[in-house]
């Protein structure tokens, strides 16, 4: 028999229940529940409350006990919506080219950027490339994120990009964190293929796309539209070409430039991510559908540039989710806590809009409805922060490390 595990008492246990998915909060919008308990079985929570009434109402021979000592803040496992963390070797050349004065786009044409990370990731091992992505994936579950996503993108050829689906796979069965994987295949057009962008993307669309469907190593399809990547008439066909194909989708937009919000959302995509250059009408043009922004304050500090419009876009009556971007170029930190700090003080969101961006409003970034919540049927994924105001966690700037971390109700 599968026996219940009652977690607690938490001094505080910040639910994140009862959030809407679009729009500003508020901080006394948040559930909080003093001296909490959390009952989770087969890994799914069965009930939150009280821990001494969860105690008396399941306190018997099935229930173990996981028993929190001291003052703990516990929050749903955080989740990351937009990452690049399966590639090989190193870009802080390029980073010292920026620090020095050149842009991201230049550095780029002068045979950094994208194209070195592939030369590189191209070369490597899958041995090599599942040695690197357990590391970083470790790395987040010790700092409370449980689910992450994980873009391929970094070899651009049908070969190539099936080894990194096929890394992230083996990584995610070996791992007790979640890995949901992306093919960014759309990535930039790879300098060795001989042909215009759009025969790139129409032999994605013939070669590599069936294998990925054939092999189920992912159902999203991610592209970069911008200066240097893919137009957005580009765009537009293969986003439909995989629409057709039973694909979900979503878009790298408006890094650099204006005019990815407009395909996603015209063509109905799961998200937009970036978004550092987007206007007034294309806020309004997300609030008015169902795509969800994601916002990547590890890219703006990266490269010293601006931060998306979050505000902006919270006012506007959007949902938001957070990311990290963690990649080898732009947004090499990888630390998504730290980062969603930065931006809040920056954009001037309340905790409850932070917190929300890297729970609940990222799992429904990722089409995910079974985490980002602490509630009966939601996965047992939880951090417990050592302090006993949850308000502690934003103020600390992503210094302050969650002291245990459940997967499943699994401490990790």
């Amino acid at each position: 028999m599968i026996k219940n595990r009652l977690i607690g008492p938490f001094t505080q246990l910040l639910t994140m229940n009862n959030i809407p998915l679009g729009g500003s909060l508020n901080d006394n919008q948040l559930e909080i529940i003093p001296d909490g308990g959390v009952i989770v079985c087969g890994g799914k929570i069965v009930k939150v409350g009280n821990y001494d009434l969860l105690g008396d109402e399941f306190g018997d021979r099935n229930t173990v006990i996981d028993y929190i000592d001291s003052e703990m803040v516990g929050i749903p496992g955080m989740i990351d919506p937009h990452t690049h963390i399966c590639w090989a070797g190193s870009r802080a050349n390029d980073y010292a080219l920026r620090l020095a004065g050149k842009s991201y786009l230049e550095i780029a044409l002068g045979g950094g950027g994208i194209g070195d990370t592939v030369e590189k990731t191209r070369l490597a091992s899958p041995a090599e490339l599942e040695v690197s992505l357990t590391e970083r994936a470790l790395n987040y579950l010790q700092n409370g994120v449980t689910t992450i996503e994980v873009k391929s993108g970094y070899c651009l050829n049908t070969e190539g990009e099936i080894k990194l689906l096929e890394v992230i796979e083996k990584v995610n069965r070996k791992l007790s964190i979640d890995l949901i994987p992306t093919c960014l295949a759309a990535h930039i057009k790879p300098s060795d293929f001989n042909g215009t962008q759009t025969e790139y993307l129409e032999s994605v669309v013939a070669d590599l796309l069936p294998e990925v469907k054939k092999r189920n190593l992912s159902n999203r399809i991610d592209i970069y539209i911008d200066k240097g990547a893919f137009t957005t008439s580009e765009a537009k066909m293969y986003l439909n070409l995989v629409k057709n194909m039973g694909f979900d989708f979503l878009v790298h937009g408006d890094q650099f430039t204006e005019g990815g919000v407009e395909v996603a959302c015209e063509l109905g995509a799961l998200s937009v991510d970036h978004l550092e250059m987007m206007n007034d009408h294309e806020i309004q043009m997300i609030a008015r559908s169902k795509v969800i922004p994601i916002v990547l304050p590890g890219s703006s500090l990266g490269l010293g540039g601006r931060f998306a419009p979050a505000r902006r876009l919270l006012d506007a009556g959007c949902s938001l989710a957070i990311g990290s971007d963690w990649n080898p170029g732009s947004a090499p930190m990888g630390d998504l806590l730290l980062q969603t700090a930065i931006l809040g003080i920056f954009e001037k969101m309340t905790m409850a809009e932070s917190l929300a961006g890297i729970t609940f409003r990222a799992a429904r970034a990722l089409n995910l409805t079974d985490r980002g919540v602490l509630k009966a049927g939601f996965l047992g994924d939880m951090a417990g922060f050592p302090v006993a105001d949850f308000r502690e966690i934003i103020y600390h700037q992503g210094s302050l490390n969650p002291s245990i971390v459940w997967k499943r109700g699994q401490r990790q």
